[in-house]
């Protein structure tokens, strides 16, 4: 690698450990590390500026994520992503979120509409982002505040623990020029249709969402050259 896509941690907080996770994590995301690439720990550990220890801990907590894959004889490497797991993914979410979306139309309390409103305002400012991260973050805030009005704590939970290779796909899908409807013009669809109160126009807004995302993904992937080459 010519450049470095990681910036070193000048200082070691107590949350040392969660800066490097979320420094690995937005890279891969980011693409910055191709699917199939090793994960060194030595470069890593220069990069960052932290131990070895850390490095490993930070690639076990990304391989329950599903970010991460260790592979016998290579070690740890890029995790891939085919269309087969992305279905699946987009499977889940499918349900989770039809089912949290139409139940938080009855459960929000009065002073939700404008949270929801501002957390979509976050996902517009950052829509022209040359970087995705902080878009990526502001989109999942969205979905927490509608996760946890409607009460599906553990769903979230869920949700959470596939987070890493969600946001993968968005930054898939963000980058299409060639979908029908924007992601932000479906999310609005989203939150227009919860503060109507309106349960069957908020899950049909989010099947609309994840099906036109689904088949965006699944076009990229499609052309994508088989991954899991040495880098």
């Amino acid at each position: 690698m010519t450049t470095s896509p990681l910036q070193k941690i000048d200082k070691a907080p107590q949350t040392l450990r969660d800066i490097v996770q979320d420094r690995m994590r937005e890279a891969i995301i980011a693409g910055h590390f191709a699917p199939g690439e090793r994960l060194v720990e030595r470069p890593l550990c220069d990069q960052l500026g932290v131990s070895r220890t850390v490095i490993r801990e930070t690639i076990r907590y990304l391989e329950a994520e599903g970010l991460v894959e260790i592979v016998p004889n290579r070690g740890p490497i890029v995790a891939t992503l085919n269309w087969d797991q992305a279905k699946q993914i987009y499977d889940v979410r499918l349900l989770l979120e039809g089912a949290a979306t139409s139940a938080c139309t009855l459960a929000q309390s009065k002073d939700f509409g404008p949270k929801l409103t501002r957390a979509l305002k976050a996902v517009e400012a950052k829509m022209d982002d040359i970087e995705w991260a902080d878009l990526l973050q502001a989109t999942t805030r969205f979905y927490e505040l509608i996760f946890r009005e409607a009460g599906h704590t553990v769903a979230w939970e869920i949700v959470q623990r596939l987070n890493g290779r969600i946001s993968r796909l968005r930054a898939l899908t963000i980058a299409a020029r060639d979908r029908e409807t924007s992601g932000m013009s479906h999310m609005t669809s989203i939150h227009d249709a919860i503060l109507s109160h309106d349960s069957d126009a908020a899950r049909r807004a989010v099947e609309a969402h994840i099906s036109d995302a689904a088949k965006t993904a699944q076009g990229f992937l499609n052309r994508s050259e088989p991954e899991g080459k040495d880098a």
